[in-house]
């Protein structure tokens, strides 16, 4: 998909718009996890996820090689269209983003806050997905699709940090939504020429990538009921797949209690704030961790966009349900 040369050139792209993210090894999370273990802090970001990263790429390649674009349209259930605003208004593109109906307050706010217009349409990603294609046909607009070769470019680059600084990790845990953040890793461990394992983590109610690497072939899904949006895929993407089919050694699957202990685990050990498909990674080590003694692990935190009621309830639930509220 690309070389060692085009990623570094990616990452001065990302370098122009913000600094390397962090990579932290917490004491905390070593001792719950009984291991070395590193985090990727990819909620670190403008736009508090690692998608900015194939935002400003893709983006950037848009420009140069078709400036005369009117706009651009996409659809997402938040960072990933987050990341095309912040990286349009750079170029001072317009930029539309479809969302399904009910989707997350505040990273609805954020995107319109970074200069998006943006569509409710329909009752998950999927439908607001097939909407926005749509819209394209007739509008001239510019199509971005959750996973593109020069997204995966761009995510990629946060590995390249990571791998670099990190050579030595033995299993690198990556949530999956679209698949551009683990097809990123899968790419840039193999440029570096590491033997770092690669472990994909999914929802148990959104599990669609999972049941395809297990069939070989794509598997659709009837829904996608996971608060963990960021990992809220029915339909995978083909040529992610045969990506991960060749680089991951498994995915593992998490349910939403699972992540909920996550993102309190993040809170109480570093005081990080994780969305769902952020604590996901350290959900599925936990579930590993008989496995992990002794090996250095890596968790990509993914993202910190929740909202502020949905953290509150998986952060303190006893307290929700006594009807109290967290200042």
């Amino acid at each position: 998909m690309f070389d060692l040369s085009q990623l570094e050139r990616a990452h001065t792209v990302v370098a122009a718009a913000m600094p390397p993210t962090p990579a932290h090894a917490w004491p905390l999370l070593a001792e719950r996890l009984g291991t070395s273990v590193i985090v990727k802090h990819e909620n670190h970001t403008p736009i508090g996820a690692f998608k900015v990263r194939g935002g400003l790429v893709y983006v950037d390649r848009l420009k140069r090689e078709r400036p005369d674009t009117i706009g651009i349209i996409s659809a997402t259930r938040g960072n990933h269209g987050q990341s095309l605003a912040f990286a349009a208004s750079r170029h001072g593109l317009p930029v539309t983003i479809y969302v399904p109906r009910g989707n997350s307050v505040e990273k609805n706010r954020a995107m319109r806050a970074f200069g998006a217009e943006l569509v409710e349409h329909g009752e998950d990603f999927q439908a607001a997905r097939e909407q926005a294609y749509r819209h394209a046909e007739t509008s001239g607009l510019h199509i971005v699709p959750a996973f593109h070769p020069d997204l995966v470019l761009g995510v990629a680059t946060y590995a390249l940090e990571l791998l670099r600084k990190a050579p030595d990790l033995d299993v690198l845990y990556v949530p999956i939504g679209q698949g551009s953040g683990i097809c990123g890793c899968i790419l840039a461990r193999d440029l570096l020429g590491l033997k770092t394992e690669i472990i994909g983590v999914q929802s148990t109610e959104a599990p669609s990538y999972a049941l395809s690497f297990a069939a070989g072939t794509v598997v659709m899904t009837n829904s996608s009921d996971t608060l963990a949006d960021g990992m809220a895929t029915r339909v995978p993407d083909p040529d992610a797949l045969a990506i991960i089919r060749k680089g991951a050694s498994r995915i593992a699957q998490v349910t939403d209690d699972e992540v909920a202990a996550a993102i309190r685990a993040y809170w109480t050990d570093t005081h990080n704030l994780a969305e769902g498909a952020g604590a996901a990674p350290l959900a599925a080590a936990l579930q590993d961790k008989p496995k992990l003694r002794g090996k250095r692990v890596g968790l990509i935190l993914s993202g910190g966009n929740i909202d502020f009621d949905l953290f509150q309830r998986w952060i303190a639930p006893d307290a929700v349900a006594d009807g109290k509220v967290l200042v």
